[in-house]
C-alpha cells in the first residue's frame, strides 16, 4: 500500500458514511427494483430516494412526467459512450482534442464507421478553443448534430468554459452534452441552470463506490440505448438496477455537495502547498495551467529531463500514488494527448505526472511527498 495516495482523479476512497449507507441497503436482503413483491418495491422505493437526493445535489427535479431524466450506468465510460452513439444517431459530432480517453475512442470508431467528427483545438494552457464552436458547427451548409466538452480536464484540471460552449449549442440549436466527470463534487453545478442535452459523472470520482454512473438527459432529449433485454429505465439502459450502489452514489454526492465550499478550500491548498514546495526546490518544474480556473484538487507536473514513466514508477517504490495521465490509459503510458493538444514540448509531455489530492489528504502528506519527490527526481536526473 502506497503510504500517501496522490491519485484522486483516477479514483478515490470510499466515504465511510457511503460504505455504511450501502450496508444498510445489503443487510435488508434481495432487492430488484423491477420485482413486484415487498422487498421489490422495497427497493424501487430506495432508487427513487437516491434519485431524488441525486436530483437536489444537481439542482434539477426527476420526478416529473417528460422532464429531466436520470439513466443509472455502470460509470463514466458508459455514460459518455451512451451520449455520443445514443442522442445523435447520425450527422457530425464536434469533440474536443482533450476530452477523456472514453470520449476519444467512442469519436474515433464512430469516425472509422464514416461518421463525421470535427476536433475541437485547445490552447497553451488548456482550454479549449470555444471560440472556434460556431464554425465547426456550420461547415459548408452541414450542421453538426451534437456536441461533447469536459467540464474540467482530468489531466490538467483546467476548468473549461462550458457557459459560453453551452451559449453557443443553444443559440445554434445543436444538444451539448458535458462530461462533468472530473467536476461534479468539486465546483457548483445546476444542470437546470445550464440547460445542457445530457451530463455525465461517475460516483467513484467522489468517494463512492465504483460501479455506478448516471447519464442526465434534459426535458425531452432522447437517447439511443447501447443494451437490449429489459424494460427497465424506460428501456434507455435495460438491466437490474444496483441498488446499494445507487444509494451509495447518492449518499457520496449528498457528502461531496453539502461541504463542498470547505472541501474545495481544502484541497485548493494543499495542491498549492504541493506546488510551491516542489517549485522552490526545482524552479525548472513546469506546473501546467498554472494561470488558469483549475479544479480544487489537480496538479500537472512536468519533471524536465526525467522519463515520466521511470518517474512513476520510483515514486511508486518510494510510497507515493500518482500517474502519468488518464487511469483509463495509465497502464501503457502513451504521450498525453491533451498535453500534445496543448502544444507543449517533447520534454514537458514526456516527463508529465498528474498529482491530485481529495478531502481525506493531509498537510502533513503533502509536506512528506515534497520530500520524497524531490529526493526521487534528484535521483533520477543524476542517473
Amino acid at each position: 500500500m502506497p503510504s500517501i495516495y496522490l491519485d484522486n482523479n483516477a479514483t478515490t476512497a470510499v466515504d465511510p458514511l457511503v460504505a455504511q449507507a450501502m450496508l444498510a441497503v445489503y443487510q435488508l436482503g434481495p432487492s430488484n427494483p423491477s420485482s413486484q413483491h415487498a422487498l421489490g418495491r422495497q427497493a424501487r422505493g430506495q432508487i427513487e430516494d437516491a434519485l431524488k437526493t441525486i436530483g437536489n445535489c444537481i439542482d434539477t427535479r426527476l420526478d416529473q412526467p417528460g422532464g429531466p431524466r436520470l439513466i443509472l450506468t455502470s460509470g463514466g465510460t458508459e455514460s459518455n459512450n451512451l451520449a455520443l452513439t445514443g442522442i445523435a444517431d447520425s450527422g457530425p459530432i464536434i469533440v474536443s482534442k482533450i476530452e477523456h480517453p472514453s470520449v476519444i475512442a467512442i469519436a474515433e470508431v464512430l469516425q472509422r464507421a464514416g461518421r463525421e467528427i470535427r476536433w475541437l483545438g485547445a490552447d497553451s494552457s488548456g482550454q479549449i478553443l470555444v471560440e472556434k464552436l460556431p464554425e465547426l458547427i456550420n461547415i459548408d451548409g452541414r450542421k453538426a448534430n451534437l456536441v461533447s466538452i469536459m467540464s474540467a480536464n482530468n489531466e490538467t484540471g483546467i476548468v473549461q468554459p462550458i457557459e459560453r460552449a453551452t451559449q453557443i449549442c443553444q443559440e445554434n440549436g445543436i444538444p451539448l452534452h458535458i462530461d462533468a466527470t472530473q467536476s461534479i463534487g468539486k465546483l457548483p453545478l445546476s444542470v437546470d441552470a445550464l440547460r445542457p442535452a445530457a451530463v455525465t459523472f461517475s460516483a467513484h470520482k467522489f468517494h463512492g463506490p465504483a460501479g455506478i454512473g448516471a447519464l442526465w438527459l434534459g426535458s425531452g432529449v432522447k437517447v439511443n440505448p447501447m443494451f437490449h433485454g429489459g424494460e427497465q429505465q424506460l428501456e434507455s439502459r435495460p438491466g437490474t438496477e444496483p441498488v446499494a450502489l445507487a444509494v451509495g452514489m447518492a449518499k457520496a454526492l449528498s457528502l461531496a455537495t453539502s461541504d463542498l465550499d470547505d472541501h474545495a478550500a481544502h484541497m485548493t491548498s494543499l495542491r498549492d502547498r504541493l506546488e510551491s514546495g516542489l517549485l522552490e526546490k526545482h524552479p525548472n518544474l513546469v506546473v501546467h495551467g498554472v494561470d488558469g480556473p483549475r479544479l480544487p484538487g489537480t496538479c500537472c507536473i512536468s519533471f524536465l529531463g526525467v522519463d515520466r514513466q521511470s518517474m512513476l514508477m520510483a515514486l511508486d517504490m518510494a510510497g507515493i500514488a500518482c500517474s502519468s495521465g488518464s487511469a483509463c490509459s495509465s497502464g501503457s503510458s502513451p504521450p498525453s494527448h491533451v498535453l500534445m493538444a496543448m502544444n507543449r514540448s517533447e520534454d514537458e509531455i514526456n516527463s508529465a505526472l498528474r498529482f491530485s489530492v481529495s478531502k481525506f489528504s493531509t498537510m502533513e502528506e503533502i509536506d512528506q511527498a515534497i520530500a520524497s519527490i524531490s529526493n526521487v527526481y534528484l535521483r533520477l536526473r543524476k542517473s
